[in-house]
């Protein structure tokens, strides 16, 4: 399979995660028992970034744009599960994404000028560049008792609980949330 291909029985990736680095990582997913990439092509990843807000879509078209957000998600992947982990883990392949990610005063036209901070006049790497910074923020500022993965056992999406409560389970209720209900149900009704 290349780069280009796309797989027409997965899902379009979710954003459910409350956090856009943790959405990166549910762009990959079990599905029937394996560890599946929702994005196949720089038009996905494309379409992936304006889903999560970050502006426009940079789209190359040569697959620099999905290769170097898979890197950048490899990165933050191996970074959370050491952070869950409370262990040490080493943050170059991040720290290459937020060198790109540097201040500017930007002063284009008369009146105040403004503070850019992720400044390049490359999209891919502005994009790239905040989704790093936003990883690096919950890695380094962010409370772990809230990150967390869904509790059904065939699901490897993670989320960041903002519940007032502090008590979400499910990557979605309308997802693993719903499925559990109809076992319980089923479970329920036939031991009646």
């Amino acid at each position: 399979m290349t780069a280009t291909d796309v797989v027409p029985d997965l899902p379009s990736p979710f954003v459910l995660a409350d956090h856009p680095a943790l959405d990166l990582l549910n762009t990959q997913m079990m599905v029937e028992g394996q560890k599946r990439d929702l994005l196949h092509n720089d038009a996905q990843a494309a379409q992936w970034l304006e889903q999560i807000g970050l502006g426009l879509a940079a789209q190359a078209g040569n697959g620099r744009l999905l290769g170097e957000l898979r890197a950048l998600r490899e990165s933050i992947e191996s970074l959370i599960v050491a952070r869950r982990e409370n262990r040490s883990a080493d943050p170059a392949a991040l720290n290459r994404f937020l060198l790109v990610a540097v201040p500017q005063l930007v002063w284009e036209q008369p009146g105040a000028p403004k503070l850019d901070r992720f400044h390049q006049p490359d999209l891919m790497s502005q994009q790239l560049g905040r989704l790093a910074y936003a990883a690096a923020e919950l890695l380094a500022e962010g409370d772990f008792n809230l990150v967390r993965k869904c509790e059904s056992a065939e699901c490897s999406l993670m989320f960041y609980d903002r519940t007032k409560a502090h008590k979400r389970r499910w990557c979605s209720m309308a997802l693993c949330g719903n499925r559990h209900k109809v076992a319980e149900f089923r479970k329920r009704r036939q031991g009646v």
